[in-house]
């Protein structure tokens, strides 16, 4: 009797018995893990899923789905999406530093290296007569300062044009800080009368300040430690500043000597009334005139022209009617009124002794005699 579902005329010849036999023999390595389910590309959904209308039967599955899983789909991805996404965000966070560190480090101009320690030469002038007397504005009427500006007047900044490396910005910087340096050192009343100092250090770089306080604590005249060679400053035993109303003349120049340095060359007078460090101060007749000579060399690099400071290189200065004997090093020493000179050369200098040897033993010069404004120099006689 045939069963339900069997062919008519029974299972033909050649064919196995049935779907049991045929998946024994066609599949029997097969086998149909979990994993194999869920590494499979194509997953079929569930059967209320396949209810709505329309619905596919299947869905391919991403790298960013639930990882083959046949729990119901929730809105947490799976192993694979989490490292894709920790990937991701790892070189978002890459490029985030790397462009807040270039923002944040911007390339500095390299460095130009230390500043170079001062150089400085200080001459004497002795008069050659008797020095003058009488009061500051007849003084400085009768003499070659008489048309000189008073003060910082004196001090006149050039025309300013852009170097190849600095802009004209930067060259009117560099200059209007060495008008600032002059007018510090030579017109400050208490820089002059040696009660300060500060207001001519604070403009130096900060690798000349050691040298700056050496001299001005131990005062030498090996042309490295003057104090006259950094500022004008008048010994307070034997004269103090008449007038405060100094007359100034010269001139500022300035070249770039490099692509990272501006140099800037003043050369001026400045003449003062003095008057003894004892004595009335009202005395009509006790003023005389003392004349100063600067010539210095600053330089400035880019940072310095950022701090408005200064490396004073060189000072050549020559200074009078001061004796020839005295050493000012330490401070100005004038020849007063009334007084002419007392020796005719420089101080004997031992060369058998021991110790430092003052470098500028035997500069000295004869002040030359003033010839009132507006009137031709006379010359030596031969």
């Amino acid at each position: 009797m045939a069963v339900p579902g069997d062919p008519p005329d029974g299972t033909p010849e050649g064919i196995g018995g049935g779907d049991e036999e045929f998946r024994s023999d066609e599949y029997r390595s097969v086998v149909f893990d979990e994993d194999f389910v869920r590494a499979a590309r194509l997953q079929e959904f569930s059967a209320q899923e396949r209810m709505g209308e329309h619905a596919r039967a299947v869905r391919s599955r991403s790298m960013w789905s639930g990882g083959g899983s046949s729990r119901p789909r929730t809105g947490t991805p799976g192993r694979g999406a989490r490292q894709g996404m920790l990937l991701v965000l790892l070189i978002a966070v890459a490029f985030a530093m790397a462009v807040y560190m270039g923002l944040s480090n911007p390339a500095l101009p390299p460095a130009t290296g230390r500043a170079e320690p001062l150089t400085s030469t200080v001459v004497p002038l002795a008069p050659a007569t008797a020095v003058p007397g009488g009061r500051p504005v007849d003084l400085y009427a009768k003499s070659p300062a008489a048309d000189y500006r008073v003060g910082a007047a004196g001090i006149n900044l050039p025309g300013a044009r852009r170097t190849q490396h600095f802009s004209e910005g930067q060259v009117i910087t560099a200059l209007s800080i060495a008008k600032d340096y002059l007018v510090q050192s030579s017109l400050d009343p208490d820089v002059l009368a040696g009660a300060a100092t500060r207001p001519v250090r604070v403009l130096l770089d900060p690798d000349q300040t050691d040298q700056f306080d050496r001299s001005m604590t131990t005062p030498s005249g090996d042309g490295r430690h003057a104090v006259t060679g950094w500022l004008v400053r008048f010994d307070p035993g034997t004269a103090v500043v008449a007038d405060t109303r100094v007359r100034v003349s010269g001139t500022l120049a300035v070249d770039e000597v490099s692509a990272d340095v501006l140099e800037v060359i003043t050369d001026h007078t400045f003449v003062y009334a003095v008057r003894p460090a004892t004595g009335s101060p009202a005395a009509a007749d006790g003023a005389s005139l003392f004349t100063v000579r600067r010539e210095l060399k600053l330089r400035f690099d880019r940072e310095d022209l950022t701090a408005r400071r200064a490396e004073l290189v060189t000072a050549y200065v020559m200074a009078g009617p001061q004796d020839c004997s005295t050493d000012p090093a330490e401070g100005f020493r004038p020849v007063l009124a009334g007084a002419g000179p007392t020796t005719v050369g420089p101080a004997a200098s031992d060369p058998y002794a021991s110790g430092t040897p003052r470098r500028t033993a035997g500069l000295c010069g004869v002040l030359a005699e003033p010839t009132p404004a507006g009137e031709a120099p006379v010359s030596p006689a031969p």
